[in-house]
């Protein structure tokens, strides 16, 4: 991958110019279809990115220096982390990438629910640190299937991204994907999982004591997750050469939005799980599809 290549799909696309629009966009899907599905209005388009701007105005609680050094500091290190991931995307397959680009694309995605935990820990907050325990329990749980999933694709097609998207078995592939997209709702912290943050019972978990400009990297961080976790699922479910890449990016930018509906309907119609009840559903339910596409992975199906 040359320089120029590089900086245009980590500031313009999929990176930064796409990344925060289209994660503006599919938060803003979430919230309105959500609301239509329960009999409420919901809000107008703008209103995630409006969200943001406000809190980036606002002024913070003063904190003790190294605390709050911290608490500006892993808010920025997720969104920094979870833009790269989002700049890795396979959307052009034939554009790029480079041996072993899968294993750092995991790195980066997993690097934000990480500096989540730490954050809750790092705001001395009870609701923080239990939000933070929970959030650590549940990246425990999806992992588990989630990880498997990745591996057998990348024993399928190897740890290129590219032959993540281009190459591999039907089954392995189907299977996979399934798994994964078992987990984006845990990931994404939408119902049924979305324990980590149970505004009735922790405020909002780990980020209950952020405010100001430290919630607002917060918030983006979570709309890049959106476009990186969805954008997965996109690119490895089109594994075809033969189109141009206009066609490419158009079916790219149709099945995310799919997969942003299917994500946003199922958590509308769910209530939410208890930790126990989530953990042992991924390590049932997620990790069979899992396992399977591991399984037949090994056998060369």
């Amino acid at each position: 991958m040359t320089s120029v290549r590089a900086a245009v799909q980590l500031l313009v696309f999929p990176g930064l110019g796409y990344a925060v629009a289209a994660g503006f966009l599919m938060e803003w899907m979430q919230r309105k279809i959500n609301a239509r599905l329960q009999g409420r209005l919901g809000p107008p388009f703008y209103q995630p990115f409006f969200d943001v701007v406000k809190l980036l105005g606002k002024r913070p609680v003063e904190r003790p220096p190294l605390q709050g050094l911290m608490m500006t500091a892993l808010p920025a290190g997720a969104v920094v982390a979870t833009l790269g991931a989002v700049a890795l995307l396979p959307v052009v397959p034939s554009g790029g990438g480079f041996a072993g680009d899968l294993v750092l694309l995991v790195g980066l995605i997993e690097l934000g629910p990480l500096l989540l935990v730490l954050g809750g820990f790092a705001s001395r907050s009870l609701w923080g640190g239990l939000g933070a325990s929970r959030e650590a329990i549940m990246t425990a749980a999806y992992n588990l299937p989630f990880l498997t999933a990745l591996i057998a694709l990348a024993h399928s097609s190897g740890l290129s991204l590219n032959g993540a998207a281009l190459e591999g078995s039907w089954p392995v592939r189907v299977l996979a994907l399934l798994a994964i997209l078992i987990c984006l709702p845990a990931k994404l912290h939408l119902n049924p999982f979305s324990i980590a943050g149970a505004e009735q019972e922790i405020y909002a978990g780990a980020t209950t004591e952020y405010d100001g400009p430290r919630l607002a990297m917060w918030e983006l961080a979570h709309s890049l997750e959106w476009v990186a976790l969805v954008g997965l699922v996109a690119a490895l479910s089109l594994p075809v050469t033969g189109l141009g890449w206009p066609v490419r990016v158009l079916v790219f930018l149709g099945l995310s939005l799919l997969v942003v509906v299917l994500l946003s309907a199922t958590a509308a119609a769910t209530a939410r799980l208890k930790l126990a009840q989530t953990a042992r559903w991924f390590w049932l339910w997620a990790l069979v599809p899992a396992a399977s596409a591991l399984v037949l992975a090994y056998a060369g199906i």
